[in-house]
């Protein structure tokens, strides 16, 4: 099938395709006259990289679990490995958007949002380290 078909059925748009065979994730046939050529395995991986991808996991840890996907003797503990870090980076990702959230959100309770210049939430960005602000002591 062509590259248009393959995208379809994977739902892996036509450049990603490209990117993935040029980083060497997927080795599509090649024939005589340069055009790439899928089998029904290549369908079935870039599916499993688009939902991969979804999960957030890394171009490498894709290509790790590709590796684990293919190898029938591989070892579930790998792959719960390479997902439990992953967890962990959302986990912290997570964290990190809550203190975010928690920061504006106390600055816009200290700026009274009306016809007055001063503002905490300018103050605050203007200052030389995040949080330092008087409004966060």
């Amino acid at each position: 099938m062509n590259i248009g078909d393959v995208s379809t059925l994977s739902g892996v748009p036509v450049k990603t395709i490209r990117y993935y065979e040029d980083i060497g994730l997927i080795k599509p046939l090649r024939s005589t006259n340069g055009y790439r050529s899928f089998r029904e395995q290549d369908s079935h991986k870039l599916a499993f990289l688009g939902r991969a991808r979804a999960l957030g996991f890394s171009i490498e840890d894709c290509r790790t679990l590709l590796e684990l996907y293919e190898d029938d003797s591989r070892e579930s503990a790998d792959v719960k490995r390479i997902a439990g870090e992953h967890l962990a980076r959302i986990d912290e990702k997570i964290a990190q958007l809550q203190s975010m959230r928690s920061t504006l959100a106390h600055l816009m309770d200290a700026c009274a949002g009306d016809h007055r210049p001063d503002c905490p939430i300018l103050d605050d960005l203007g200052q030389s380290s995040p949080g330092s602000s008087s409004t966060m002591r």
